[in-house]
């Protein structure tokens, strides 16, 4: 799941996504409070990641990861911010937040596929076994 106001930003993720994996599935929301509703209301929708902006009208990333992290259904799912910040405060303050990585937005395709490549790695959940 990618959280994040910017079409621009979404298209390129979509794309460094698709370079990973062209069968990756992906939900995106454009508005903090709309996914925070859907997955508030909805608790089938359990994400494997979420991926969040922090500067987004509404609700600001930091709060809504604070908003999450109080939805039981989604205790396990790895949260990484998704930023244009590269500063060391708001990678501090995420983390005590309770994000577990920081991504900033890279400048290529390529850049981003291969961090979002090794964060999905880092924190993939191992297959249950048969």
């Amino acid at each position: 799941m990618l959280i994040d106001d910017d079409a621009d930003d979404l298209e390129f993720f979509s794309l460094a996504i698709k370079r990973i994996n062209e069968q990756v599935h992906y939900i995106a929301f454009t508005d903090g409070m709309e996914a925070l509703r859907k997955l508030s209301e909805e608790a089938s929708i359990l994400p494997d990641f979420i991926f969040l902006d922090l500067n987004m009208p509404r609700v600001a990333g930091k709060q809504l990861l604070v908003e999450m992290k109080k939805l039981r259904h989604l205790s396990g799912v790895p949260v990484i911010i998704y930023s244009t910040s590269s500063e060391t405060h708001d990678m501090e303050e995420t983390r005590n937040l309770g994000a577990v990585d920081y991504v900033v937005k890279a400048p290529s395709i390529k850049q981003l596929s291969e961090r979002l490549e090794q964060v999905i790695n880092q924190y993939k959940k191992p297959p249950s076994p048969a």
